[in-house]
């Protein structure tokens, strides 16, 4: 079997109405989605998506004509791509989409098929007052969410604050409650101040006043010795961290430093598939959680349920959702079908071979870029 074809398809799909980001100072009226199709001459077709691919018509011919199921090969190409260009990970995704499919099996089973679902907690991403943060997580529990991240903009702590402590009183213990505070990567011109580990701790201690389950994200996520100080300082809340880690010696850095309790490379905007099979692997060796970031679209969301579930991960996975301004309809309108999880609140890794994803054709060409 041999790739003879890569295809990247453009999508722009509207917001109407506009989902104000969490950190961005201006709402956003539409989000990119780049779908990659990889064929091979047997006919089998993997499908990945996750993150732009921008340049990589540049690389395309170190991957031509190559089997498809060397799969090592291919990452450690990409790994070599990450250092002058982009994440091209959404390729990967692809390729142990037709190795799954090749199989006859999901991938989360041959990753190890240590679970046949995850909880999924609702990962909220629009800054709330907090009457209302209250109101959408008993919504949330009624649709039997279990758990709900909820985003605090240390710039507007005590509004922050406010949404957590509302939030609890109105869920009881019904929900475990996390918190991001997202000072772990900077978006693109963003130089406001980070937290600094005396403020980061201050903060960590007052969430934990109200039964945080985890902490994510309170440091710069180059800051390993600082990290590591929070998750040993008995703050009584778990840290959390490594979404966005550029590269797999990085996050064996942060284990090394036992930097985190849970640890969260995410398999299509970090180190790809492959490579975070191995950090979970590592993270739960060491008596760690391991559950990725997946803050794509569900295309991107599928790929890391099939690694946290294949190695056995949790105690939930992350599930981009905080209606009405981010839906499942928004998020996976290039899928003939949303992923949701179940009424029990557990998010089923797909029966089908491969990745399980069936793409809404009629929506790519209509949200074509």
């Amino acid at each position: 079997m041999r790739i003879t074809a890569i295809h990247l398809d453009r999508l722009r799909v509207p917001l109407d109405p506009p989902f104000p980001a969490a950190w961005d100072p201006e709402p956003r009226h539409s989000f990119l989605v780049t779908i990659v199709r990889v064929e091979t001459d047997e006919g089998v077709v993997g499908i990945g998506s996750g993150d732009t691919m921008d340049g990589f018509s540049a690389y395309e011919h170190l991957f031509l004509g190559g089997d498809p199921l060397a799969i090592v090969r291919h990452v450690r190409v990409l790994e070599t791509i990450d250092f002058h260009a982009g994440r091209y990970w959404p390729l990967e995704v692809a390729l142990w989409d037709i190795a799954g499919q090749v199989a006859g099996l999901p991938v989360a089973t041959l990753f190890g098929g240590a679970a046949e679902g995850i909880p999924a907690y609702a990962s909220c991403g629009m800054l709330l007052p907090a009457a209302e943060r209250a109101e959408s997580a008993l919504r949330l529990r009624e649709e039997g969410f279990r758990a709900l991240k909820i985003r605090v903009d240390p710039r507007q702590l005590g509004d922050g604050l406010a949404a957590v402590a509302a939030t609890r009183q109105a869920v009881g213990d019904t929900m475990a409650i996390m918190v991001d505070l997202n000072q772990g990567w900077r978006m693109a011109g963003d130089t406001s101040p980070a937290l600094d580990p005396a403020g980061a701790r201050d903060v960590i201690a007052r969430l934990a006043e109200y039964d945080v389950l985890w902490v994510e994200e309170p440091l710069a996520g180059t800051d390993l010795r600082g990290l590591a100080a929070l998750r040993a300082g008995g703050l009584g809340t778990r840290i959390a961290g490594g979404e966005m880690t550029r590269t797999f010696n990085e996050t064996l850095a942060a284990l090394d430093a036992d930097a985190f309790d849970v640890y969260q490379p995410d398999a299509v905007l970090a180190a790809g598939m492959l490579r975070t099979r191995t950090a979970g692997e590592l993270a739960l060796a060491r008596n760690r959680w391991f559950t990725p970031h997946t803050w794509t679209n569900g295309i991107g969301l599928l790929a890391n349920l099939h690694v946290v579930a294949g190695v056995g991960g949790g105690p939930f996975v992350e599930f981009p959702y905080d209606p009405p301004g981010w839906t499942v309809e928004r998020r996976d309108a290039m899928l003939a079908e949303p992923v949701r999880p179940g009424p029990d609140g557990v998010l089923q890794v797909p029966s089908a071979p491969g990745l399980g994803i069936t793409l809404d054709e009629a929506a790519v060409r209509r949200f074509a870029a």
